[in-house]
């Protein structure tokens, strides 16, 4: 079993909606897909903000993972964002997000990024476990998340 992880190009587009799709999907959130489709188009166009990697089983595509970089003052430098980690159902606890951790985590360490930190929800016990075994430690300070959008999703990218 040959399980890669390569930069997605242009041409992925349309194979990591459909994945994003997927992913939503199982926790029920929304996805608009013409938004989900400048999103990655920008991000692919310039790396500066992050990476996004493609995951191939041989050569079909089983999932994807998203880098996003930003300044940290908590950190004191760049630190990343793991904003997805997706694998399709069918090839779940085979090494494919192992793969794709180990390929974030090298490229954060490439960057020279300080930190990385990932969400997941409290009932994915593989994916927490996945994290911990990469020595992601879980926030124990109970922080909240607020946030403003400072645009609608339809003038996002355009």
């Amino acid at each position: 079993m040959s399980i890669t992880a390569r930069k997605a190009i242009a041409a992925d587009i349309p194979i990591l909606v459909e994945m994003m799709e997927e992913f939503y999907a199982e926790s029920n959130f929304p996805l608009d897909l013409h938004w989900s489709r400048n999103t990655f188009a920008a991000l692919i166009a310039n790396e500066t903000f992050g990476t996004i990697w493609l995951i191939n089983y041989e050569d079909i595509p089983i999932g994807y993972s998203v880098l996003a970089v930003q300044f940290s003052m908590e950190y004191g430098g760049l630190s990343g964002s793991i904003e997805d980690l997706f694998i399709r159902p069918t090839h779940r606890r085979q090494g494919a997000g192992r793969c794709a951790l180990e390929t974030l985590l090298d490229a954060c360490e490439e960057r020279g990024l300080v930190a990385v930190q990932v969400e997941t929800g409290p009932a994915n016990k593989p994916a927490q476990l996945l994290y911990e075994t990469y020595g992601l430690d879980q926030r124990t300070d109970h922080r909240l998340t607020f946030t403003h959008r400072f645009t609608d999703d339809s003038d996002i990218l355009k």
